[in-house]
């Protein structure tokens, strides 16, 4: 860091790697070899081969250097900023404070710009990993910046997964991602879910079932905290278990955690004078954990700050984080500069504290909804529906009594009725019948939440007297 290459954030970018004299092969069918030798996990073993194949763009790689001082560049093709009509960028926080962009930073907004994120946008990121999850800020793991996490996420089982693969997921798991693994035409071995998540006993038979048919999964996908569309939140000795059986099975785990900081807990909001005092309940996460390298989590900007600032970020062994990268330059180069310089301009008002304070205003935001929500359920849907209180995120998994598949009533019935909710088999890997309904409660008010709920304990009671009708 003391280097103006590495003042700059770009410790994971391989012109700094080549600066720092390491010793970097790269050729066709070989990773760039760059971690320690003593790492468990040998990524040759899942990266595809296409992945592998990526090299950095020549291009790209200048932008680094531009920042060198008395550097004179005839090579990148930038457009010349004076002619880009914005000349200055301001806006208002909720307090009324009002933050504006410097000159250099509306230049480094508007521009082109490193791969991985703006340097101190990285800087703060890497600051905030290694705080949230007691991590040392060392060479073996790194963040990239990327288009929202869903774009970290593609990438990451781009370079993973093929036809020929079989992946373990939830089961029940988050429809974006049945989305995108399906067209890749792997197979996706579900585990059954609890109130906690992926059941470990369930994970470790699915492992041994597919043993014996001669199948070895290279990767598991979970949604460790207020898990889509379960609502469900691992405690810290269930992702132990599950990390431990992944170690034993040689599993890379994409951790998949948009909802980390809308953790509350059980326990009902505290009421006004009970905000001051109340704190955000503590959680280890699978990457803290992570002692040999197979651990890659994803993290939103979008329940934070803005989903419309399509924000996310990938944290995990600098040698994955860095294949991700090399997607980038290949495709959309780099995520948003406006984006990201909105991001660093808060954040270097805010600094930790003031993001921590940030997101325990959140977190207790959702924690109230949650109640005011489950209160109307328990009013409307006692006789007709169970379901687990959730303890982070913004969603409640009902399993309806009596109602064995909930496709036609949730698409078409309750569409008709205007409310909408989204049936259990748009979340099952295998395509199932669900008797399950997955319900937000993150938007609506509350006049209009009983509107809801009370109109589809109306539909269920008509689905009920449909079925119990003599044909």
């Amino acid at each position: 860091r003391g280097s103006s290459v590495a003042s700059m954030g770009l410790r994971s970018g391989p012109i700094f790697r080549a600066l720092r004299g390491r010793n970097l092969r790269h050729s066709q069918g070989k990773t760039l070899r760059y971690m320690s030798q003593s790492k468990a996990v040998n990524y040759d073993d899942f990266i595809r081969p296409h992945a592998k194949r990526r090299e950095p763009s020549p291009i790209r790689a200048l932008t680094p250097l531009l920042k060198l001082p008395g550097m004179i560049s005839l090579g990148g093709g930038l457009p010349n900023p004076e002619m880009f009509p914005f000349k200055s960028l301001e806006f208002t926080l909720e307090d009324g404070t009002c933050l504006a962009l410097k000159s250099s930073e509306i230049q480094d907004a508007f521009q082109y710009s490193n791969t991985p994120g703006l340097p101190a946008l990285l800087e703060f990121l890497t600051s905030l990993q290694s705080s949230e999850h007691d991590k040392k800020d060392n060479d073996e793991w790194s963040v990239c910046v990327t288009t929202g996490s869903q774009e970290a996420l593609s990438k990451a089982v781009d370079m993973l997964v093929g036809p020929e693969d079989t992946v373990i997921v939830d089961d029940p798991t988050y429809a974006g991602t049945l989305a995108l693994m399906r067209p890749i035409g792997c197979t996706l071995a579900g585990v059954r879910c609890d109130h906690e998540g992926m059941v470990p006993e369930e994970l470790a038979r699915t492992l041994e079932e597919k043993k014996h048919l001669g199948v070895h999964p290279k990767v598991l996908y979970t949604v460790p905290t207020g898990q889509n569309p379960s609502g469900s939140t691992a405690s810290d000795a269930r992702k132990r278990a599950i990390y431990q059986i992944a170690s034993e099975w040689n599993l890379l785990i994409l951790e998949d955690d948009p909802y980390r900081f809308l953790y509350y807990g059980t326990d009902p909001h505290p009421g006004e004078e009970g905000e001051k005092e109340w704190e955000r309940p503590k959680s280890q996460s699978m990457f803290s954990m992570d002692t040999e390298g197979r651990v890659i989590r994803f993290d939103s900007i979008s329940k934070i700050l803005s989903s419309g600032i399509r924000l996310g970020f990938a944290t995990g062994p600098k040698e994955l984080i860095d294949r991700i990268n090399l997607h980038t330059q290949a495709s959309n180069l780099h995520p948003s500069g406006v984006s990201q310089a909105l991001c660093i301009s808060l954040f270097n008002h805010w600094k930790l504290e003031g993001w921590e304070k940030h997101i325990k205003k959140v977190a207790l935001y959702y924690m109230k909804r949650r109640d005011t929500f489950e209160a109307l359920a328990r009013k409307y849907l006692s006789e007709h529906a169970e379901w687990t209180t959730p303890s982070a995120g913004m969603f409640v998994w009902f399993k309806l009594h009596g109602i064995e598949d909930t496709q036609d009533l949730i698409q078409n019935k309750a569409k008709d009725a205007n409310v909408l909710l989204l049936p259990g088999q748009a979340f099952s890997p295998t395509n199932e019948k669900s008797c399950y309904v997955r319900a937000a409660f993150s938007t609506a008010t509350a006049d209009d939440m009983e509107k809801a709920l009370s109109r589809f304990a109306k539909l269920l009671v008509a689905a009920k007297d449909t079925n119990q009708s003599p044909s």
